[in-house]
């Protein structure tokens, strides 16, 4: 989607206003969808209670910012946005903003709400200088299936309302294994999230995943396992774009690793085998006072809280393979908590889409907005909505792979599981969509993309293929389209030198509505 489908979308959003002058509610919806045009990416981070939502978030940041204790700011949503210097803003359900001080304990931010009761509050807003916060907002939400009904209703009511659309792009959730809650939860935000599109737009993250193995050097590849089961046979196929296991506590302690605590697994690596393989043997050995280590019990102690276990062992173990410096330490310890791995799968499927997925949120909040507004009066309006909704081709490769997920699109089981990969389900990226080996050269690539392209221009254009069949295929011969433009032409003989870039007819109104 280029920029100017989202330029559209903004004209469009500031055509409706005359329709709402003197509805003050309604001028706030479109202001606030004025700005989400403008903003990174909305990404919220949400699931059951305890499952390590902040956490995870501090991961993402590489700093410890989210309070992960049970205080009350655990109990309101906040947002994570970019900002020069750092903030900290409640914004109150009734009455105006009021500022908090900005202040750290042992390297943690610390919110204090003061006076002021959690329930008063809708939200907080932290303002931080991290480079991540610069192409996408990251928000923290309240513990879904909460012993506290108050606490799960703030949940529900942020990400899954019942009269408007989820202000979350794209959520991450996070489960420690699978529950029907989950499963319902997940089914509710698809809804509300994608409105009639219902677009899937979620990544399930099997949390805590170090503990599925008992804390074992190997427990990441037993997680792995149990996701891919997740994703396969637990109902998750038509609810979120995959499943992916990350040890958080590893993950946060890994991004934030101090010099100390590099020092200490030092130590711990250079006990006596046996001395070491005793003490590491469970949480409540290690704690244990003892004289085979030069390490108090706080520092374990502190360790432990900070690792776990797992990362205890993890640490230790590559210090005495010849990991010989914190910086080193920490890239080791991050790449072995399915963190990357997270990034890179929030990165292909969410931020190379995210004009297009603030753009699908758009519209849909447009089309609520005007349900009570008159044919007659919103006439011209809902004509530039379709002409939108025709013309953004990323918009109708969403469409097609929720069809996808869902088990309902219009075409037999191998066909669509290769549309699937093709609209962009495994990523975006020209090898991503190709199925090809992210190393492929530009030869390959454009040979698979031009017999790709001309076996789905043969679906299109089967005599024997209803309409539903048709309008998939050519949903596939636009994004080949696209691939084939991207990897390159080869010249006037080729048979895709007919093929348009991206953002030409195939982004604008008639060629694309009639495709």
């Amino acid at each position: 989607m280029t920029t100017d489908v989202r330029a559209a979308a903004s004209a469009l959003v500031a055509s409706a206003r005359p329709l709402f002058v003197e509805d003050a509610v309604a001028l706030g919806v479109l202001d606030d969808l004025a700005r989400r045009l403008d903003e990174p990416l909305r990404l919220a981070i949400a699931g059951i209670v305890k499952a390590g939502k902040s956490t995870l978030l501090n991961a993402l940041l590489g700093e410890r910012i989210a309070p992960t204790d049970a205080g009350e700011c655990t109990r309101i949503v906040t947002w994570y946005r970019w900002s020069d210097t750092p903030s900290v803003t409640a914004h109150l359900a009734a009455g105006p903003i009021r500022r908090l001080p900005v202040r750290r304990s042992k390297g943690q931010l610390v919110m204090d709400l003061g006076d002021l009761p959690a329930d008063e509050v809708d939200h907080i807003e932290v303002g931080w200088p991290s480079a991540v916060l610069r192409t996408m907002t990251l928000i923290d939400t309240p513990g879904i299936a909460s012993l506290s009904h108050d606490v799960s209703a703030r949940s529900a009511a942020f990400l899954t309302p019942d009269d408007s659309s989820s202000a979350a792009d794209a959520i991450i959730y996070l489960m420690r294994h699978l529950h029907p809650s989950d499963l319902g939860f997940l089914e509710a935000f698809r809804d509300t999230a994608a409105g009639a599109a219902r677009t899937v737009n979620a990544v399930a993250v099997l949390s805590r995943a170090d503990e599925i193995g008992s804390g074992r050097i190997d427990s990441l590849l037993s997680a792995g396992k149990v996701a891919a089961r997740y994703e396969r046979e637990g109902g998750l196929a038509s609810l979120v774009l995959g499943v992916t296991p990350v040890a958080g506590l590893l993950a946060e302690a890994a991004r934030t690793l101090r010099q100390r605590e590099f020092a200490a697994f030092g130590a711990l690596a250079a006990m006596d085998r046996r001395a070491r393989e005793r003490l590491l043997v469970s949480s409540d050995r290690f704690v244990r006072p003892t004289d085979a280590v030069d390490l108090d019990e706080a520092t374990r102690r502190g360790l432990l809280a900070r690792f776990g276990i797992y990362g205890v062992r993890l640490a230790t173990s590559l210090v005495r393979m010849g990991v010989d410096d914190s910086s080193a330490l920490a890239t080791s310890l991050v790449e072995q908590s399915g963190l990357l791995e997270l990034e890179q799968f929030v990165e292909r499927q969410f931020g190379a889409r995210s004009d297009t997925l603030k753009v699908r949120a758009v519209t849909e909040a447009l089309e609520r907005l005007l349900r009570d507004v008159p044919a007659d009066e919103g006439a011209d309006v809902r004509a530039g909505l379709e002409r939108l909704q025709a013309s953004a081709h990323g918009l109708r490769e969403l469409g097609l792979l929720s069809q996808v997920r869902l088990g309902t699109p219009p075409l037999d089981r191998s066909d669509a599981a290769a549309a699937a990969r093709l609209v962009g389900g495994d990523g975006t990226g020209a090898s991503e969509r190709l199925g090809l080996p992210v190393d492929a050269d530009g030869a390959t690539l454009r040979a698979t993309a031009l017999a790709e392209l001309d076996r789905w221009r043969g679906l299109a254009a089967h005599p024997l293929s209803d309409r539903p069949q048709r309008e998939a295929s050519a949903v596939v011969v636009r994004s080949l389209a696209a691939v084939v433009s991207q990897v390159g032409h080869a010249g006037a003989d080729d048979p895709a030198s007919d093929v348009v870039a991206p953002g030409g007819p195939g982004e604008g109104g008639a060629d694309a509505a009639g495709e």
